[in-house]
């Protein structure tokens, strides 16, 4: 018995007393099943556990692998473009100012849609809807819930609150879909400059429609040459002159003269981009860019350029115009003339139309249509607006022609057209098309159209029309402002012009020492007030205007005054008085 105790094959099933009991890690999970061990259980989720989470991250790195690292493999895009081109909710880019302000932008939204076929209760689902959407009319939509067909829209760019209310209903066959909505926080400010989209964001007019491809292909911002803050200065002195002389409308365009960069172009009326029906149909016309009209006396700054620039006309020569010139279809009289021997500057100053002509008619026609030509006024500009006028050019170009547009009349152009051959005249000599972009690549292109010499002499030339001519109310002291003023009588629906329906314009540079802008101001059928002494020629409403618009964008121009030029020409004038006596 002790010995059948003490075998050692049986010391697994016999202990003495106070012996240890040691359970073998060989057999000890062999008497008990897994749902009765405990710990076994324990270990048994903590593994599965852990093999679950390994799992599932290796998925997701193999998923981010997947996407992030093989699609770019070989690819050799820089990171920026790559930027450009990601996934965007917004399909539309924003426009920005020259100085990175937002003038036009697209925020997401939710357009509200029906399944007329799943519409269980169509009368209730529109009394409902009205509720929420007070603009609905409930008949309306009941139409649209029992037309055939599965999709129908009933209310595009709902709040967020309408969408709540709506999704609360509970309506089967209601729907949302994502879309987006153009915004311009400036509202009527950039109105013919941007233009506008349809309810389907697509561009419908100026920029949004020329450079639509543009702007749903890539969401880098575009940027204007305009700026926000001169813009609105030039808007609002527009107005004002808009409302003092009771014209039908302006239009007002700002160029930079070395780069033909626009910096504010405004054309009144206007309208806000943001309100889809708009009452007033004037309001949709840009009459900057395509508004092409008879630019009257403005003209003769081309005029004179080239006769100076043809070499057969010099600053010093003399021209008749004690009487009117005859010509065989027409004559030609000045208005309130001199009736003497006028030099080439007292032409430009004192605006004399036989002088003009005779200038004109020395030179010769096929000089003046190969100049014109050579400024753009024969052919559309190629500005980044939908909306673009072209040129109306005299089919025949005899001696009247060549008389009547020497002081302009017969050749119809834009007001763009005027401002950007001007800057030409006054830069050195070379024509720029015009651009909204800044920086754009027609800032770089152009093509020389008149000599260094004949720019400087033209400079000074207009700088006489300010300060002894028709445009002395735009001598704005310390800027130097050059220019020349222009009024033109419009035709009535017999093709005959009117007395007092006028176009008055004055265009101008500054400072013109060494010039940096453009300005032309032009207002449409002006009436005469006491003020201006019955008057309504360019001197008395289009000048003044142009001289507090540039006194109000000078220093937002960051041109600063120069006082001691009109002091010293009034030294040099007190001196001559002396000397004369």
């Amino acid at each position: 018995m002790a010995v059948k105790y003490f075998k050692k094959n049986n010391r697994d099933d016999f202990y003495l007393p106070g012996e240890e009991i040691k359970i073998s890690t060989r057999t000890s999970f062999t008497h008990f099943s897994s749902d009765k061990d405990p710990l076994g259980v324990c270990k048994n989720r903590l593994l599965f556990a852990v093999l679950g989470f390994i799992a599932v991250y290796a998925v997701l790195a193999i998923r981010v692998f997947d996407l992030c690292v093989i699609p770019n493999l070989g690819d050799d895009t820089p990171a920026a473009e790559l930027r450009a081109y990601a996934a965007n909710p917004i399909r539309r880019a924003d426009i920005l100012d020259r100085n990175g302000t937002i003038i036009a932008t697209s925020l997401p939204t939710v357009n509200l849609y029906a399944n007329p076929r799943k519409i269980l209760n169509p009368g209730e689902a529109s009394r409902q809807l009205a509720k929420i959407l007070p603009e609905l009319k409930p008949e309306e939509v009941y139409k649209k819930l029992t037309a055939r067909g599965s999709f129908v829209y009933l209310k595009r760019n709902l709040t967020p609150s309408q969408q709540y209310q709506i999704n609360y209903l509970g309506i089967p066959g209601l729907e949302f879909e994502n879309g987006e909505k153009r915004v311009y926080p400036h509202k009527n400010l950039f109105a013919h400059i941007i233009g506008a989209t349809n309810i389907d964001n697509e561009g419908i007019s100026g920029i949004e429609k020329e450079l639509d491809e543009r702007l749903t292909q890539s969401d880098i911002p575009l940027t204007l040459s305009v700026d926000v803050g001169v813009q609105d200065t030039i808007r609002e002195n527009l107005l004002a002159a808009v409302d003092k002389f009771h014209a039908l409308g302006a239009t007002a365009v700002l160029l930079d003269v070395k780069t033909s960069e626009i910096v504010a172009m405004v054309s009144l009326p206007d309208y806000d981009p943001n309100i889809n029906k708009i009452k007033n149909e004037n309001a949709l016309f840009n009459m900057a860019t395509k508004g092409v009209y008879e630019p009257g006396s403005v003209l003769k700054i081309f005029n004179t350029a080239m006769s100076l620039e043809s070499g057969k006309v010099k600053v010093a020569d003399r021209f008749d115009a004690s009487e009117p010139l005859k010509l065989k279809y027409n004559v030609i009289k000045d208005y309130r003339g001199e009736n003497r021997w006028l030099s080439v500057p007292e032409i430009l100053v004192y605006s004399s139309n036989i002088g003009s002509a005779r200038m004109a008619l020395k030179v010769g026609g096929n000089e003046q249509r190969n100049f014109l030509e050579k400024i753009g006024f024969f052919e559309e500009l190629n500005v980044e607006v939908a909306e673009r006028g072209k040129p109306l050019v005299p089919k025949r170009w005899g001696e009247g022609t060549i008389a009547t547009v020497a002081f302009g009349y017969g050749l119809a152009v834009s007001p763009l057209h005027v401002v950007t051959g001007y800057a030409a005249m006054v830069n050195g000599g070379i024509y720029h098309s015009p651009t909204l972009i800044k920086n754009g690549p027609k800032t770089t292109d152009g093509h020389r159209v008149i000599s260094f010499n004949t720019s400087k002499q033209m400079r000074g030339l207009m700088r006489l029309v300010v300060t002894d001519g028709s445009g002395k109310r735009a001598n704005v002291p310390g800027y130097e402002v050059a220019g020349k003023t222009g009024t033109a009588n419009k035709l009535n629906e017999k093709g005959k012009y009117v007395d007092k329906k006028v176009r008055t314009t004055f265009v101008s540079a500054f400072p013109i020492s060494n010039p940096k802008y453009a300005l032309i101001v032009m207002l449409d059928e002006p009436k005469a007030l006491k003020e201006t002494w019955g008057f309504v020629t360019s001197g008395w409403n289009t000048v003044p205007t142009a001289a507090k618009i540039i006194e109000a964008i000078a220093p937002q121009l960051n041109i600063k005054a120069n006082y001691d030029l009109d002091e010293l020409r009034r030294n040099r004038i007190i001196e001559a008085s002396y000397g004369k006596r």
